[in-house]
């Protein structure tokens, strides 16, 4: 059984920044890694991915110039990297791993695995 488990999540100010950090039991080589939020009322969004290798990101046009995904699979683990944050970014930001296969990095059923979510909140 996969776990994922995301950390990093908290309270910042515009314009400020966090790392986020997700962990995976098991060989996290084998998924391609991706992140995404939910806001108050709002459904679940798309924010970044990676593949397997960390040879390509892809990222929701919100956010294109501001976060970045990363990971480290020696370490089996991956990061979101977020900039100049605004209060727009506050949600519960969600780890999931999976296997890309025809719905493409952007889309949740691509994710198998997913973590248990970790809040940010960004103030004004």
């Amino acid at each position: 059984q996969v776990q994922v488990v995301e950390s990093g999540g908290g309270m910042v100010q515009a314009g400020g920044s966090l790392r986020l950090s997700c962990v995976v039991s098991g060989r996290i080589s084998r998924y391609a890694m991706g992140w995404f939020r939910q806001a108050p009322g709002k459904e679940r969004e798309f924010v970044s991915a990676i593949n397997w290798s960390g040879s390509s990101t892809y990222s929701a046009n919100s956010v294109k110039g501001r976060f970045a995904s990363s990971r480290d699979n020696g370490k089996n683990t991956a990061y979101l990297q977020m900039n100049s944050l605004k209060p727009v970014d506050t949600a519960v930001y969600y780890c999931a791993a999976g296997l890309i296969l025809n719905d493409g990095y952007d889309n949740s059923r691509s994710y198998a695995y997913w973590g248990q979510g970790t809040q940010v909140i960004v103030s004004s």
